[in-house]
């Protein structure tokens, strides 16, 4: 565990509270985080995660504009998706899924490539999600937060499964949270 390892666990506590809470100030949180967990995920050979990390930070650069923009007096407006685009959603994760890992596995030497490409193709889905302020991207993160304690426990990435668990329960709250703001019936996204 390393004192970058401990700052990007930090970041990424801050980020997701501030996520939950519907402020667009976040996205700063993000964006050191990301950047540092580059860092650490890279010397880990957790490739998958290590790339994801260029698509969380160009994904919260769009995230912050698209925020700013949405912006209320009450905060940041969310909604849920179509029928028909949460199955586009999923179909698509799922290639990408496949895709990725299968690239993973075969062209490096990547300790877990399946497992670590389900985390950043789900990742990237919810970030995308997220940034487009639906509903349905916490059910995304509670399943990557479930699938990525324990892969970062075996790696012996201490600091940052702790923060998966934490993760957890902020995912949690942020369902319960956007879920109340969808249903006030005020936002049509």
């Amino acid at each position: 565990m390393t004192q970058i390892e401990w700052l990007a666990a930090a970041l990424v506590l801050i980020n997701v509270a501030l996520v939950a809470l519907r402020s667009v100030w976040n996205y700063p949180f993000a964006l050191v985080a990301v950047s540092l967990y580059a860092v650490v995920f890279y010397d880990a050979r957790l490739y998958s995660d290590m790339v994801l990390q260029g698509f969380f930070l160009a994904l919260n650069l769009y995230g912050w504009a698209s925020w700013m923009r949405a912006r209320e007096d009450s905060g940041i407006p969310v909604g849920w998706m179509t029928d028909r685009m949460r199955r586009q959603w999923v179909i698509i994760t799922i290639l990408a899924w496949i895709g990725w890992s299968f690239a993973m596995d075969r062209y490096t030497d990547a300790v877990a490539p399946w497992i670590d490409g389900a985390i950043a193709m789900l990742s990237i889905t919810a970030q995308w999600l997220l940034a487009r302020r639906r509903v349905e991207s916490w059910y995304l993160w509670i399943v990557v937060d479930l699938i990525a304690i324990p892969l970062f426990a075996w790696r012996g990435l201490y600091a940052t499964s702790a923060v998966y668990v934490v993760l957890l329960g902020l995912s949690i709250d942020g369902l319960i949270q956007w879920r109340r703001a969808a249903a006030t019936g005020r936002v049509a996204l």
